[in-house]
């Protein structure tokens, strides 16, 4: 894929995106997640203190996994090479929630007013798109 047709690819949301982290113990952490695009940024929202905030706080680098497909024939993906970032600032995570709820349709009176206790956005801005597409070979 282009790095066009990879960011296409990536808005399009297949799926749930694979956000690995590097664990304490030098292994990576990886789990299925949602996620929403913003000016070539991918971000995600979770609970604080879970181990993959406590991994990004370790150690920013990520990879972002997604793919979809089921034959050799229509098996599409990329790799999202990040460095991440935390973000706990009540003013930030009200406007990335409510950027989210505008890409998901909500109108503007329906918008979030407050931010939900105990969460938190993660950002991740990309270093590195690898991507692959067997249906184009």
């Amino acid at each position: 894929m282009t790095e066009s047709e990879a960011w296409a690819y990536i808005e399009s949301k297949p799926g749930w995106i694979a956000l690995s982290t590097n664990g304490h113990d030098g292994f990576p952490h990886t789990v299925p997640i949602g996620y929403f695009v913003s000016e070539g940024n991918i971000f995600i929202g979770c609970l604080d203190q879970t181990q993959k905030v406590k991994n990004i706080e370790r150690d920013q680098r990520v990879a972002l996994t997604l793919e979809s497909g089921e034959t050799m024939a229509d098996i599409k993906g990329v790799l999202i090479k990040a460095n991440a970032r935390v973000i706990r600032n009540d003013v930030e995570r009200l406007a990335i929630s409510q950027l989210a709820a505008r890409q998901r349709g909500i109108t503007e009176t329906d918008l979030p007013k407050i931010v939900r206790p105990g969460s938190v956005y993660l950002k991740a801005e990309p270093v590195k798109i690898i991507s692959w597409d067997y249906g184009n070979n």
